[in-house]
């Protein structure tokens, strides 16, 4: 069943209309004809269930069948991501979003890009939230993350508190298999954390004084081995994390 996007602002209209952007998806691409269904998410942790009303060039109109509360993931990660060149942030947002991250927050290291002004920095977190948008339309998530302006590190260490246990993927000798920490909080904690952070770095990752100074809050973790890409490393941490975090049936 196709799934489309609507504003949290314009979920509570009846009928619901999709924007011209969206409706000319429908109707072109889609081949959405009156009388089909289709599901809107709202981002928030609304899910409609609809029967196109009226299907027109520039806008279609939804009738809501049912409507749904998606309760949120029962854990929290937030991605610390230092900001990687090219358009390889943009495919982190989308397996990051995927993959049930809350919050995104991109990092300015010394390696990855020069700072930005505010008005650069707005503009790419409202691309990257084009890229959450589409991605739970793909994976069927009713939450989308929230993504911050970009820090610095010294900024996002400060944000960082607020998480119970934070990681750094990092290469040092002393970093240990995410499952050890997860363990060990575990078994002093009594149960699994509830909001966890993760700190990914650019090509060449974080440079020595930045890994010093997040790790006056993080517990350093190794990937195995081998030496991944940024993009790389990010998805197999979220990965990792979300499957040792979901409760078992």
């Amino acid at each position: 069943m196709h799934r489309f996007f609507i504003h949290p602002s314009e979920c509570n209209n009846r009928p619901l209309v999709l924007n011209e952007a969206e409706a000319k998806h429908a109707r072109s691409v889609l081949r959405l004809r009156e009388g089909d269904r289709a599901i809107v998410l709202n981002g928030e942790g609304k899910e409609l269930l609809c029967e196109a009303q009226e299907v027109r060039s520039n806008s279609i109109k939804l009738n809501v069948i049912q409507e749904n509360r998606i309760p949120p993931l029962n854990f929290e990660i937030t991605l610390y991501q230092a900001i990687t060149k090219g358009k390889t942030m943009d495919m982190i947002i989308q397996k990051a979003t995927e993959l049930g991250a809350s919050k995104i927050v991109p990092v300015l290291s010394d390696r990855s890009v020069p700072d930005w002004d505010k008005t650069k920095s707005v503009a790419k977190v409202e691309k990257w939230k084009s890229v959450c948008i589409e991605s739970i339309k793909q994976c069927g998530s009713a939450w989308i993350p929230k993504i911050e302006l970009p820090m610095k590190a010294s900024e996002a260490i400060n944000d960082s508190r607020k998480s119970e246990i934070s990681l750094i993927a990092t290469l040092q000798s002393d970093a240990k298999h995410p499952r050890v920490h997860i363990d060990s909080f575990c078994s002093e904690k009594g149960s699994k954390p509830k909001k966890l952070a993760i700190w990914v770095g650019p090509e060449g990752d974080y440079t020595p004084a930045e890994i010093n100074m997040i790790r006056t809050t993080a517990l350093p973790i190794s990937l195995g081995p081998l030496v991944l890409r940024s993009e790389t490393a990010a998805i197999y941490c979220l990965a990792f994390l979300n499957y040792e975090l979901q409760p078992r049936s």
